[in-house]
């Protein structure tokens, strides 16, 4: 297995999915010569016919862009007074089910569906808050948090101080207000002395002042992050991430790990959360959907790639061998005007 991204060097001129001005490289287009009556049109047509045809389904939910199924939505419920959401989930059931009405929820909706399945009940998913967090940009999480107050009526932040605690709740709260600092600029002199006041945090002391590592990684830019940890591996002969995994521990080390590697790349960070999904004889379903549906007009692209150079197989063929529902997302991973699904 390739180590995740050794060569701090290369990483100062990488591009970030979490910077403003990233670049799209997804692998869902807009369709040209778009028209969301015919599409609604066919898709009545394999709903209410007898037996859903799911061919149809797939192919048109998985050729149109986000923003051409929000057109494809109110488009069928003109036409049929009833939502398309609720004709699926009426006539498609299962995993499959839960791919096709992620495919149309908006993505600031989808990120705050999965904020609420996260936190519900009994216990709290801790590792989805932490991708959600860690992973998205101030614009996502802000546009996560418009949502969830539509949704709910509530604060995001209000309700998750009641869901998690001490630093690790200290760190997700910084990163729920979205306010990292989104500066390409970097400054060499701060790089320096950040990587100082972590290694004098952590590694030059006996104990660890936690509190440093979660005020400098939450609130710096990516770029500044990155130099930070090229000064760091210069003055300690460590990774960060290594001193935070030997220095931190539970939930608090789980995040600024996660942050850590989104800062490198959050594709490569994804790639690894999918490998661990189908690691073994289980495979996490939603784990799965979650990432390639979100990530499709994103960065799936460069998700791929990481895949492949780090666990040295294609998530193509990964996700091939697994489950019908699985190979349903195939379509997403490697999108073709002229892709097969296998039922």
């Amino acid at each position: 297995m390739f180590n995740l991204q050794d060569d701090l060097d290369l990483l100062l001129e990488s591009p970030s999915s979490l910077t403003v001005n990233s670049t799209v490289r997804g692998t869902i287009k807009e369709k040209p010569g778009f028209n969301p009556s015919e599409d609604a049109a066919a898709l009545r047509k394999a709903i209410e016919g007898i037996g859903t045809t799911e061919k149809t389904l797939i192919d048109i939910l998985t050729q149109r862009s986000n923003a051409q199924r929000q057109l494809i939505c109110k488009a069928y419920q003109d036409a049929t007074g009833r939502t398309l959401c609720d004709a699926l989930e009426g006539d498609t059931n299962g995993h499959f089910e839960d791919i096709l009405v992620a495919l149309i929820t908006p993505p600031a909706k989808f990120d705050c569906q999965e904020f609420i399945q996260a936190t519900k009940g009994a216990g709290t998913t801790e590792s989805i808050l932490i991708e959600l967090f860690a992973s998205r940009s101030n614009h996502q999480i802000k546009a996560m948090c418009d949502a969830y107050l539509a949704e709910t009526g509530r604060a995001l932040i209000h309700d998750l101080k009641s869901e998690v605690s001490g630093d690790f709740e200290k760190t997700l709260l910084i990163l729920a207000e979205g306010k990292r600092d989104e500066s390409t600029n970097v400054d060499m002199a701060k790089a320096k002395e950040d990587a100082k006041i972590l290694y004098e945090a952590g590694e030059k002391t006996w104990g660890t002042d936690e509190s440093k590592f979660i005020d400098i990684l939450c609130h710096r830019s990516v770029p500044q992050l990155r130099q930070t940890l090229v000064e760091y591996k210069s003055l300690s002969g460590k990774t960060l991430q290594e001193s935070i995994e030997r220095e931190v521990s539970g939930r608090l080390e789980e995040i600024l790990v996660a942050i850590v590697k989104c800062v490198k790349s959050v594709p490569a960070y994804l790639a690894e959360r999918l490998y661990k999904s189908m690691k073994g004889a289980g495979t996490t379903e939603s784990t799965l959907t979650r990432i390639i549906v979100s990530r499709s007009e994103v960065d799936l692209q460069d998700i791929k790639a990481e895949y492949k150079k780090l666990f040295g197989t294609s998530l193509y063929s990964d996700i091939e061998v697994r489950k019908t529902f699985a190979r349903k997302l195939l379509v997403l991973v490697n999108f073709t005007k002229n892709c097969q699904v296998t039922h």
